[in-house]
Formats: structure tokens, sequence, C-alpha cells
């Protein structure tokens, strides 16, 4: 169910023209990802308030206003973490990331 979910959320993200993608998919990949088939953390700042709090390091899901992915490594010489996350640059994407901003580490299992 989530596969189907988050395929039809990519494809009408990215059927639509630049400036009309407002579909964030984010949410939709991280449950991908971590196996959840609750949509409510479907919306980034949902992470926030699911499982347990956690410190930064590598398996952490991390949240954004407006953002949410997972920690992959970290930090590099400019304090930067590698994150992974969906509907960066309208992709999956793994980078160096900076947690300014975050507004919640969560472990998920």
């Amino acid at each position: 169910m989530i596969r189907l979910v988050l395929a039809a959320a990519i494809a009408l993200a990215l059927s639509q023209p630049a400036a009309a993608r407002r579909l964030r998919w984010c949410g939709f990949y991280i449950m991908r990802l971590k196996h959840k088939s609750d949509r409510r953390p479907a919306l980034a700042r949902e992470w926030a308030r699911r499982r347990r709090r956690a410190q930064t390091s590598a398996g952490v899901v991390v949240v954004w206003p407006h953002h949410v992915g997972e920690i992959r490594g970290g930090p590099d010489n400019r304090g930067r973490w590698l994150v992974r996350s969906g509907n960066d640059g309208n992709a999956v994407r793994t980078r160096w990331r900076s947690l300014f901003g975050v507004i919640a580490f969560r472990w998920v299992q």
C-alpha cells in the first residue's frame, strides 16, 4: 500500500510543470523507508511527534518544519550531516546538509 501511495504521489508531482509542483512527498519517502503504513506522517512535521526522541546519529529521522530525512552519516569537517531524503530537488538524494532549523530527531524502527 505504501509503495502504491508513494508511486502515485511521485508520478503526480513529476507530471506537473515545475511551477505547479507543490506536492511534498518527503514524508511518504520516509514512510516507505521505515515500513510505516499510518498515513499521518506523510506531512514532514508529523514525524516530530513520532516514536521516541533521539540524539543526532546515523539511522535517526531528522525533521525540519517543512522537510524530513534520515541521517546516514556525519558530521563532516563543516558540521554538516549526510542526509537521505525524498523530494530533495524533486528526487531522492543523499547529500550533506546543515541541521540548522531542525525541530526534532526521532528514532523510528
